[in-house]
């Protein structure tokens, strides 16, 4: 399959670098790659590209600067290494691109940025104005406030998320091996990786296995991972490796450089990306068959008449899955009822919810604006 009808028109670009891209031997942000890097950056920028960066490295440059040793850190000590590596690593970044006359900007998330709508806008707005003022914005996941409760888990997911937030037109992952191989990592030095995979099942997955670098919260699995979380959303991604010079020139002209995932299906509105890919699950609504029928082949709103049970204890504004009869997810969306509200008025009309509950935020339990199907998300 070609990659060109897929890379065409891409203009904004989103590129993940991992620690063991960043790094020498010894675990040290190692700064030539940085301006390798920045040379490339400033070569798509003068194509008029846009690109944003998610970078890992953080930890690692804390560890160095620290004379901390490779190995396991407890939570505090993760944070205080990533408060004093992340100074090191952003330094890097600005000194690679200014070389270039290129601007850096640092951005730090977690995923509670993003699952707050007001706060998700917020960093999309503030993504598109520096991209305005063509400063390159340096992504990083929040690791001085890490708990899991708000952990991305890896910079590979975070960075699939980043490229749905920005609207990315392609999501490059920069790792230090060539692509995806038939045997996994440990095949890397023997022959050619897999230049096209049409879509990621899970034979594909299987293929990933290894583990993740000494530096790094990932691995293949994880990458394979963001590209699924991307490609179902509608951007291309390609898992190449980082050093190799002239790399994301490459990628973007449709050269066969590493792995290339074409999309599997066209973009969904902003706000149901958001429900789709962002949102964590908090409960769950059983409906009726005349329910799931309105839904999924009338494109109707979720009305309590068509609710038989509810699972959870979740509240107004939750993202909760929808399940027909048999327990299957068909849908996610926004509630605009708790999970106490509406076993009140479940399998009730509309027209009787102020006197069941005494007040009416809407007639819809779910509205079809803020419903995905997940046949959308296949």
């Amino acid at each position: 399959m070609q990659r060109k009808p897929f890379l065409r028109k891409v203009r904004r670009i989103v590129v993940k670098v991992g620690s063991q891209v960043l790094t020498d031997g010894r675990g040290r942000l190692w700064p030539p790659v940085f301006f390798l890097l920045g040379g490339q950056i400033a070569e798509l920028m003068e194509e008029q590209k846009q690109v944003i960066v998610v970078s890992s490295g953080a930890i690692a440059g804390g560890r160095s600067i620290l004379g901390f040793r490779p190995g396991r850190a407890s939570i505090p000590e993760k944070q205080a290494l990533a408060a004093v590596g992340q100074t090191r690593l952003m330094g890097f970044y600005q000194q690679a691109l200014e070389f270039h006359g290129i601007r850096a900007g640092q951005v730090l998330l977690t995923r509670e940025d993003l699952a707050d709508r007001k706060r998700y806008l917020n960093a999309r707005n503030a993504l598109f104005k520096l991209l305005a003022f063509g400063v390159v914005p340096v992504i990083n996941e929040n690791d001085t406030v890490l708990v899991e409760e708000i952990k991305f888990g890896d910079n590979d997911n975070l960075s699939a998320m980043v490229a749905i937030l920005a609207e990315a037109d392609l999501l490059v992952l920069l790792t230090s091996v060539a692509g995806l191989y038939p045997g996994g990592e440990e095949t890397a030095r023997a022959g050619d990786p897999i230049p096209y995979v049409e879509r990621i099942t899970r034979e594909i997955l299987d293929m990933a296995r290894g583990p993740s670098g000494p530096l790094g919260t990932g691995g293949m699995t994880t990458k394979l991972e963001a590209a699924l979380l991307a490609t179902q959303a509608g951007i291309p991604v390609v898992i190449a490796e980082g050093r190799r010079e002239g790399v994301l020139r490459d990628i973007v002209q449709a050269e066969p450089v590493g792995t290339f995932f074409p999309p599997t299906r066209d973009l969904l509105t902003h706000k149901k990306h958001w429900i789709a890919y962002t949102l964590k699950r908090k409960g769950a609504i059983v409906l009726d068959e005349g329910a799931v029928e309105a839904i999924v082949e009338r494109g109707k709103s979720l009305l309590p008449s068509g609710v038989v049970a509810v699972q959870g204890n979740f509240e107004t504004g939750d993202m909760v899955s929808c399940l027909d009869p048999e327990g299957r997810e068909i849908a996610r969306g926004i509630t605009h009822y708790s999970a106490q509200e509406i076993r009140k008025i479940m399998g009730k009309k509309s027209s009787q919810i102020e006197a069941l509950l005494g007040y009416k935020i809407q007639d819809e339990v779910i509205h079809r604006d803020e419903l995905v199907l997940l046949r959308d998300l296949a």
